[in-house]
């Protein structure tokens, strides 16, 4: 058997601490060298060894595949479990991104508090990330490649074979013989990073012997520069960022070095379960970010959209598509509105003597709020009452026959004091986010 995959792990077990050992099992040369060898050092089985092997759907021999691995599991005498997926595309997102994305989050639930998820990615693969990146305009952060060791779910997603060839990988696979499953998907030079596998890269090494390794350098050299630029971007971020309400200043954000300026908001964004825009989106932001008051731009892409109120950036979800004649009878128990929102009353058990009808606005209703002396119209009070615009399509507006008694829990006339009297509760709306 080649040692040279054994040592180097033996190594990388003995500098790291001691965390239970979860290896991503696709079946393939690469996590196949990874767990095989891992099962024969003592150091990974003291450690609590097992396997995950994701189950994409996405092939008729998947089935087979898995199978394969738990044979294969089995013989090693190391737990396995298959996860089946469903790769979502119909956000837009590419086959690639939708079944990565898919993995990830099926392999992060899986894992134990504290447990390492370990994965394949060898220094090829570093090479390929690192122009795959650059391709797409990626700045440092991008450009200094995959990480070895990050946060994932309750634990952390581990690459420890990034100092090592899939050459040297394939050959501890000869050398024992291993079976190891052929998935045609690798083939496919439609999809972008087998394009760089199988032509790009093979024609740069014919001119570029030693482009991997130059690549490799660039990608150390992007890292450092990134980590030093992340020191300065944070303290910035503390000073733009509000934890009340998660949104950035606007202007002072783009005020900042663009080296500064992209990595902020990518953090930003991420933190908040949000993907990072295009290039041509951020350039879309920086010239809204000058909008006259009154304006609320909105710049929205594939799984987000940046709202620019109040002198500030707000990030959110995708908002759903909301049919305007919606409605509702309601009588107090939690109600789930179109976006997401909840209305409910601030006492759990009451309930209204009479139902009112939940409805949306659809525009020109007009309220007299108690107290007050004249007929206001929810444009005024929204724009008075500071309600995000996001917010105000969804808002609750509750009618008694065809009298707009309440917004939400902001406004209510005296017929609508009246019968919240008698429920002995106020209405509460929990926004959507």
């Amino acid at each position: 058997m080649n040692r040279l995959l054994l040592s180097h792990l033996a190594r990388a077990l003995a500098a790291v601490p001691p965390a239970a050992l979860c290896v991503a099992y696709s079946g393939g040369p690469d996590s196949t060298a990874l767990l095989h060898a891992l099962a024969q050092l003592p150091a990974a089985r003291a450690r609590g060894l097992r396997a995950l092997h994701v189950d994409h759907g996405l092939h008729a021999d998947s089935p087979r595949w898995s199978e394969h691995c738990l044979r294969f599991c089995a013989a090693l005498d190391v737990p396995c479990d298959v996860l089946q997926v469903r790769v979502e595309t119909g956000n837009g997102a590419g086959l690639e991104a939708a079944a990565r994305q898919a993995r990830y989050t099926a392999l992060a639930a899986q894992l134990e508090e504290g447990e390492w998820l370990l994965l394949g990615h060898h220094r090829d693969d570093q090479a390929e990330t690192v122009l795959l990146k650059l391709l797409r305009g990626a700045g440092p952060q991008g450009l200094g490649g995959m990480r070895a060791l990050r946060p994932l779910g309750p634990g952390q997603l581990w690459r420890p074979l990034l100092a090592l060839s899939r050459q040297q990988l394939r050959e501890y696979v000869d050398a024992g013989r291993l079976t190891c499953i052929d998935d045609p998907s690798n083939d496919d030079t439609r999809l972008a990073r087998n394009q760089l596998r199988h032509e790009i890269l093979p024609r740069l090494m014919r001119h570029w012997p030693h482009a991997v390794d130059s690549i490799l350098h660039s990608a150390a050299l992007c890292r450092a520069a990134a980590e030093a630029l992340k020191v300065q971007w944070l303290a910035a971020f503390v000073a733009l960022h509000d934890p009340a309400t998660g949104s950035l200043h606007a202007a002072d954000w783009l005020a900042l070095d663009r080296a500064l300026r992209e990595p902020l908001l990518d953090h930003w964004l991420h933190a908040r379960g949000l993907p990072a825009p295009t290039t041509a989106q951020r350039r879309q932001i920086e010239r809204q970010c000058g909008a006259r008051a009154g304006q609320s731009p909105c710049i929205r892409w594939r799984g987000a959209e940046l709202h620019i109120w109040k002198g500030r950036l707000w990030a959110l979800s995708p908002r759903p598509v909301i049919a305007m004649d919606w409605h509702a009878p309601w009588r107090g128990e939690p109600l789930t509105l179109p976006d997401g929102g909840v209305l409910s009353l601030t006492d759990a058990d009451a309930r209204l003597p009479e139902p009112l009808d939940v409805r949306l606005r659809r525009g020109g209703e007009r309220i007299r709020p108690a107290g007050d002396s004249h007929t206001r119209e929810l444009r005024d009070l929204f724009q008075q009452g500071l309600i995000p615009p996001w917010q105000r399509i969804a808002c609750p507006l509750l009618y008694a026959g065809d009298e707009l008694v309440a917004v939400a829990d902001r406004w209510i006339s005296a017929r609508g004091i009246a019968i919240f009297r008698q429920a002995v509760a106020r209405p509460r709306w929990l926004p959507a986010g």
